[in-house]
C-alpha cells in the first residue's frame, strides 16, 4: 500500500473513533495539503481516473482522495481534516440530494463551501449523460456485461424508465460494478465532455 493509502486508512480509523496521532504524523510526513471528500469508492475511482488521464499524480501533489462512506459523514471528516483538526484544504463532490448534509457539516467545521461541487443527481448520472446512452451501452458490451444488462432491462420494474435511469440503476446492482465503471466511463470521455462538477473539482486541486 502507498503512503497516501496508509494515510487514507488512518483517517478512516480516526473517523471511526480511533486515535488521531497516526493520521497527524502521516499528514506532516507526506506534506498533505488537501483532502478530497467523496461519498463512496466509485466517486474515488472516477476522480483517480480523470487525474491519471490528465497526467496528474495527486498523492505526489499532497492531495488525498477519501471515500467517507456516505454523505452524512461529512461533518466528522471535515471536523477532523479541516480547520478544527489537521487544517487541510477541503474539496469534494456530492449528490444533489445530499448537499444539505455537506452544507451543514462544513458550516459546523468552519470550512469553506466553494471547493465543493454538486452533481445533478449523482456522478454516475453526470457521466451517463455526458457519454450518451448509446456509448455507455457500447462500453457495457466491451466490459462483458451486455447479457446482465439485457436481463436487468427486461425486469418489470425497469419498464417505462428513461434509458439514463435504467443504466444508472444497473451500475449499482452488483458489488464493485460502480467502482469499475467509475474508471471505465471517465476513461471513455473526450476531454471536452467531462461533466462540470468533476472538471471543476480537478481544476481546483
Amino acid at each position: 500500500m502507498s503512503d497516501m493509502g496508509t494515510f487514507r486508512e488512518s483517517v478512516a480509523a480516526w473517523a471511526a473513533g480511533g486515535p488521531g496521532d497516526p493520521a497527524r504524523e502521516l499528514a506532516a510526513r507526506l506534506s498533505v495539503r488537501t483532502a478530497v471528500l467523496l461519498e463512496g469508492p466509485s466517486d474515488v475511482a472516477a476522480v483517480d481516473a480523470l487525474a491519471a488521464a490528465r497526467g496528474r499524480d495527486l498523492a505526489a501533489e499532497g492531495v488525498c482522495v477519501l471515500p467517507m462512506g456516505g454523505a452524512m459523514n461529512i461533518g466528522r471528516y471535515s471536523h477532523l481534516l479541516g480547520p478544527p483538526g489537521l487544517g487541510l484544504g477541503l474539496t469534494g463532490l456530492c449528490d444533489e440530494n445530499e448537499w444539505r448534509f455537506f452544507d451543514r457539516g462544513l458550516e459546523r467545521a468552519g470550512a469553506a463551501r466553494q471547493g465543493f461541487f454538486v452533481c445533478a443527481a449523482d456522478l454516475e448520472d453526470e457521466l451517463i449523460r455526458a457519454l450518451g446512452v448509446t456509448r455507455v451501452k457500447e462500453l457495457v458490451r466491451e466490459e462483458g456485461d451486455l447479457r446482465p444488462l439485457q436481463t436487468f432491462l427486461n425486469q418489470p420494474a425497469q419498464q417505462g424508465r428513461a434509458p439514463e435511469q435504467q443504466l444508472r440503476r444497473f451500475l449499482g446492482t452488483k458489488k464493485g460494478r460502480k467502482i469499475r465503471y467509475g474508471h471505465v466511463l471517465v476513461e471513455a470521455l473526450a476531454s471536452h465532455r467531462v461533466p462540470a462538477p468533476l472538471d471543476s473539482l480537478l481544476a481546483c486541486l
